[in-house]
């Protein structure tokens, strides 16, 4: 495992060192295989510009070396440059026709292009004229993914992890097309035959804990995080991650001495900050929580879940004026989270700021249209202006999004019933029962005037089991 970080911490000082000459404007001179270690850390990286530069500079050097021309080819068409990258590896292809690349670069142009059948016969194609290579199974992996054929996606990944376990993207694919198709649980043994062929490797114990945290089995995950730890003490990924399974069991302390081991002594980074400030906030030790996630934000100031989380303390402490503040800015940084306009809708409402609150409650629903707490949180607003036929609108857009959501029908009814529209209340009242009888206790304690109804009453008795 050192030996991987002594590697990354090589390529990062040469990637350092040629930002450097490229800033300074110098001549940048470096062997190829640091060109192709350069090109390889920014396509990683997703950064295509980056990653271009260093293909011309490379090129400059060395005019007739394939392997540039294809890895330029490749950035091309992650660019979106289709056009270019395919004239690029078509002039390849006629000076070195039987380079496998070739026919692997046709196929990375193809999954870019969406054309998933074409890409897969390219990369079998280039499977038939190598020896097993990792990176060509691994590219039919994200072809068959981006066609949304998880299975089959699954059994490529497999096969480049076979060949290369230190691929860590592969790993993350695969768990995530093993949980999209359901067959995560199933498959748990592909990991843990890593660790039976090689029970030294921190990494091998390191992907089984992540496949059992994904799996949901968070005391085998801990045995296996606490496996790579005590082969490798600074495996800091697998400290994180032994935190977040502390985390999902509320041990809240172990958590934050896990967390502190998740980074080099004195270079905390903002994410391991921001997940210490969180359990000091669920154990309700608010300066303690706060000042960690202050912490965050200075090292990274667009770190939207230090600031949310600052709002939480603040909203806990019942100051809504300054909730509404680190809320807001938490939206600015990033809208498309449902729970943080339904904060900021709670903290305007409580303030009196009705119009803005019902503005964050649209949001809200926009951004998590199948999430009913926006819908229900907002025609509670609605219904205590008196506004019953507003509340009840709300409620049945709802329904027509999430239409067997029983709590949803159960709102709707009593929302009917305060504007006195009985026999639709009773009819709606009777497809909550089907849908979920035990639920029909929320009416109540929503509204609790509603106990004394015997008509209410007589139908609850009907559907009782």
């Amino acid at each position: 495992m050192n030996e991987n970080f002594e590697d990354r911490d090589e390529v990062l000082a040469t990637v350092r060192r040629f930002e450097d000459m490229v800033d300074r404007n110098e001549p940048v001179f470096f062997d190829l295989a640091d060109f192709e270690n350069i090109i390889d850390h920014y396509t990683s990286n997703t950064q295509y510009d980056r990653a271009l530069q260093a293909c011309e500079a490379a090129i400059t050097q060395y005019p007739f070396s394939t392997e540039l021309l294809i890895d330029r080819s490749q950035v091309l068409a992650m660019k979106g440059e289709y056009t270019a990258a395919s004239t690029q590896i078509e002039d390849v292809a006629h000076l070195d026709p039987t380079n496998p690349d070739v026919a692997v670069t046709r196929g990375i142009i193809a999954t870019q292009k969406g054309e998933f059948a074409e890409a897969v016969a390219f990369f079998l194609q280039a499977v038939e004229n190598t020896e097993d290579r990792d990176d060509i199974f691994f590219n039919l992996g994200l072809a068959y993914q981006s066609w949304q054929k998880y299975k089959s996606a699954a059994k490529y990944y497999k096969q480049s992890l076979r060949l290369n376990p230190d691929n860590d993207v592969a790993v993350q694919e695969l768990l995530y097309c093993l949980e999209v198709s359901e067959r995560l649980e199933s498959n748990l043994e592909f990991f843990r035959r890593f660790t039976d062929d090689d029970p030294y490797s921190a990494l091998a114990w390191f992907n089984l804990g992540q496949a059992y945290y994904r799996a949901g089995k968070v005391d085998e995950a801990i045995s296996a995080f606490e496996y790579a730890i005590l082969i490798d003490a600074q495996y800091y990924d697998a400290h994180g991650y032994l935190a977040s399974c502390y985390v999902t069991l509320e041990r809240y302390r172990e958590a934050i001495a896990e967390f502190e081991l998740s980074h080099a002594e004195g270079t905390p980074t903002p994410e391991a900050l921001c997940n210490i400030g969180e359990c000091h906030e669920k154990l309700a030790e608010w300066d303690l929580a706060r000042r960690f996630y202050q912490k965050a934000i200075d090292l990274d100031a667009t770190m939207d879940e230090a600031w949310f989380g600052i709002g939480i303390i603040m909203q806990a402490q019942e100051k809504y004026f300054e909730a509404i503040h680190f809320f807001r800015k938490a939206v600015s940084l990033y809208d498309e989270s449902v729970e943080y306009w339904l904060a900021l809708a709670a903290a305007e409402y409580q303030i009196g700021n009705l119009a803005s609150a019902i503005e964050a409650y649209e949001k809200a629903t926009e951004t998590g249209p199948d999430n009913k707490d926006g819908w229900l949180n907002w025609s509670i607003l609605l219904y205590e202006q008196g506004n019953f036929d507003g509340a009840i609108d709300l409620m049945r857009t709802a329904l027509e999004i999430s239409p067997v959501e029983a709590e949803l029908h159960y709102r709707l009814c009593a929302y009917l019933l305060a504007a006195g529209r009985y026999r639709e209340a009773y009819q709606t009242l009777e497809q909550a029962l089907t849908l979920d009888f035990d639920k029909h206790r929320l009416l109540f304690d929503y509204f609790p005037e509603l106990e004394s109804q015997q008509a209410l009453a007589r139908l609850i008795d009907q559907y009782r089991k």
